[in-house]
């Protein structure tokens, strides 16, 4: 496990690759907070460099025309939903029940449990998933965060 740091307009992100791929990239629980995991196995990698790339120009307003090298870990189904997420445009939003529907499964419950263990926020768009009523819902780093990156990218919301 190698780490990074990124700090973006809206918080600390923590990046983690397996040294090819980008595994995660999360928010910190706090700004400036990182735990000594990930402090001690900080370095430079191409991944890194990349991802930062695509992270500025996202919070400049730009949807990146690249995506960088991902390698989220989960489930075959957690998989699947993953994959659908990268399909979501920049700006637009869609629902569980729609994304359920999308990849034949019956469940905007289990959809939404494989949403919130998405390991790659923002570049995987869980965040462009809203309810079924046009409302916010549940996202593992908060509704504000989730707002803000709506909002960067224009989309509208109810609340």
């Amino acid at each position: 496990m190698k780490t990074a740091l990124y700090h973006s307009p809206i918080g600390d992100l923590i990046l983690v690759s397996d040294g090819h791929s980008l595994t995660e990239l999360r928010f910190t629980k706090r700004q400036g907070e990182m735990g000594p995991e990930y402090l001690s196995n900080h370095c430079e990698l191409q991944v890194f460099e990349d991802t930062r790339r695509w992270l500025d120009l996202y919070f400049n307003g730009t949807m990146p025309d690249f995506t960088p090298s991902l390698h989220p870990q989960g489930t075959p189904f957690q998989q699947k939903v993953w994959r659908e997420l990268l399909t979501i445009p920049y700006g637009q939003t869609t629902t569980y029940r729609a994304i359920a529907k999308r990849i034949n499964c019956r469940s905007a419950q289990a959809v939404g449990q494989a949403i919130h263990r998405n390991p790659i926020a923002i570049i995987i768009p869980c965040h462009r998933v809203i309810g079924a009523d046009g409302s916010l819902t549940g996202y593992a780093s908060g509704l504000e965060i989730k707002r803000e990156l709506l909002q960067l990218e224009n989309c509208p919301i109810l609340n």
